[in-house]
């Protein structure tokens, strides 16, 4: 399990004050608060239709909560657009895949580094000077790290909807890992994985989160109570829209009213093996 890590206000990168979140008369978010410190993975579970997802919309932008606020690195960001989100350090996976089948795993993953190419429509079309740098500066980053450290070198150019669905999972994470991001939102990223693929990609996560190259903090929702157990130093819990409690994992095991919502005494048995 991991140990929570004390920090102080400076040290908080995102923040969620009182977002209320409404779709019609059901309040899919209300009045949830939540800090999550540099450095952490600090997930996020409920029961489906808890708000998990919604909570994740709202903090890339997707979603424009009717009240609340939210704050990355100290400044409030309510009113900026995703791709604004996104060249702060925000980055992205989804719970259903999101990527271009129709190309291969190498392109799909630059995709996701086009938000800081700095060169223009002339430059680029001539490959020169700035252009051939940053470009070769991508490649390097790409093919190098993201590529090594996901293990994908064997289908870097294969295209993408001709992979097993475990692959197509790294393929994602890597695109999202191409924006080099702070924050990195990680959407049920173990759904539909067989135990091999879970361990792997739960293993990605913990080298992306603690490896010195990438230090990235991670917001995680997932189902899967084992990994979040083992991998979280915090976990907020949502029921209906509302906070329960935002704790250690050890404190939302040992929480009754988390256990009731949720957990359920056979998921707890399961946690604590």
């Amino acid at each position: 399990m991991a140990q929570a890590k004390e920090s102080g206000e400076d040290d908080i990168i995102l923040k969620l004050e009182n977002v209320h979140m409404y779709f019609g008369r059901v309040a899919a978010l209300a009045g949830v608060d939540l800090e999550v410190k540099k450095g952490e993975i600090h997930s996020i579970i409920g029961p489906n239709g808890a708000g998990k997802t919604v909570m994740m919309n709202c903090i890339n932008g997707l979603y424009k909560p009717q009240r609340g606020s939210i704050y990355y690195k100290g400044r409030q960001i309510n009113d900026l657009k995703p791709h604004q989100r996104a060249k702060l350090g925000i980055s992205r996976t989804f719970q259903k895949i999101e990527l271009f089948g129709g190309m291969t795993v190498l392109d799909n993953i630059r995709l996701g580094r086009h938000i800081h190419l700095k060169t223009g429509i002339l430059s680029g079309s001539i490959y020169v000077g700035k252009t051939k740098k940053e470009e070769l500066k991508t490649r390097k980053f790409i093919e190098e790290e993201i590529i090594d450290l996901l293990e994908i070198e064997s289908i870097r150019d294969k295209t993408v909807h001709m992979l097993p669905y475990g692959l197509q999972k790294r393929v994602e994470l890597g695109r999202a890992l191409a924006l080099n991001p702070e924050l990195l939102l990680l959407d049920e990223p173990l759904a539909g994985l067989n135990l091999e693929e879970v361990e792997d990609m739960a293993r990605f996560i913990l080298d992306i989160n603690e490896e010195e190259r990438w230090k990235v903090t991670c917001i995680l929702v997932e189902h899967d109570m084992g990994v979040v157990m083992d991998i979280s130093n915090r976990v907020l819990v949502l029921n209906f829209g509302n906070k329960i409690m935002d704790g250690t994992p050890e404190e939302v095991q040992h929480n009754p009213d988390v256990i009731k919502a949720y957990l359920g005494e056979e998921d707890l048995y399961a946690t604590r093996r």
